[in-house]
């Protein structure tokens, strides 16, 4: 093992043995629905995984939003509360989260006529940057989370975004164990996303947002939204892409509702 993982681990476990803060418990409490649903047990590992992620993780407020607990400690929770049974813990690689007060604006570009490029200003709600940056509104996180059972919630949504680049692409398929899972996945996920862009053509109301239709690295990001936020719903009218996502994530949130 090199020296820098040792070292890491060695401080891990050093924080996992600490209190966790009563200021921090009461964030959790006023602010995180979805993770007081959990067993004791995973409660537990949720707290450890928040002061790993905590250290680690540098944040940065813009346009004069100040960072302080409430936004460190409700975003790393709703993040650690994904990554919570898989075997990256507390997400390798980033380094930075980014916080706006409200949507920010961000410049795109696409083709044009005749080989130009045309320019445009979008607003933004969240980005997960392929550089160790995830970039997050605060006034969506915390409405967000706040109000569970929405089907919305731009912490999930972006931290989906990282998981699925971790192969070096950006495609709606994180890594996955072995090729009988990608055939799976690529089986299940592209059917439910056919169905979705389907639906939507038909002019039907759909579970799953429709942001979810835009391409395939959407659609797992928002499904992951509704499977956490809409469990119930979510099983009983797309069973396959739950289970799909219950196998990924190694939960099964349905159960605590």
């Amino acid at each position: 093992m090199p020296l820098l993982s040792f070292l890491q681990n060695i401080r891990r476990n050093w924080l996992r043995k600490q209190p966790f803060p009563p200021a921090w418990m009461e964030i959790l409490v006023r602010h995180m629905p979805l993770c007081r649903r959990l067993p004791p047990e995973d409660q537990l590992r949720l707290q450890q995984d928040i002061q790993i992620f905590l250290a680690e993780k540098n944040f940065e407020g813009c346009n004069g939003l100040e960072i302080d607990d409430e936004i460190r400690v409700t975003i790393a929770a709703t993040a650690c509360l994904l990554s919570l049974h898989l075997d990256s813990c507390c997400y390798p690689g980033l380094e930075s989260i980014v916080v706006y007060p409200d949507s920010f604006v961000v410049k795109t570009e696409r083709p044009g006529p005749a080989g130009t490029v045309i320019e445009n200003h979008e607003p933004r709600d969240g980005e997960a940057w392929p550089m160790g940056t995830i970039v997050l509104s605060w006034a969506h996180v915390r409405r967000e989370t706040g109000i569970p059972g929405n089907g919305r919630n731009v912490v999930l949504h972006e931290f989906a975004h990282w998981l699925d680049q971790q192969d070096g692409d950006i495609s709606g398929s994180p890594e996955l164990k072995s090729r009988a899972r990608y055939r799976s996945w690529a089986r299940i996920l592209g059917r439910e996303y056919l169905k979705l862009i389907q639906a939507i053509e038909a002019g039907e109301s759909t579970l799953i947002d429709e942001y979810g239709a835009t391409d395939p690295a959407e659609f797992f990001a928002v499904a992951t939204e509704c499977f956490f936020e809409l469990p119930l719903d979510l099983r009983q009218f797309h069973p396959t892409l739950y289970r799909e996502l219950q196998t990924f994530y190694r939960q099964d949130p349905a159960q605590f509702y």
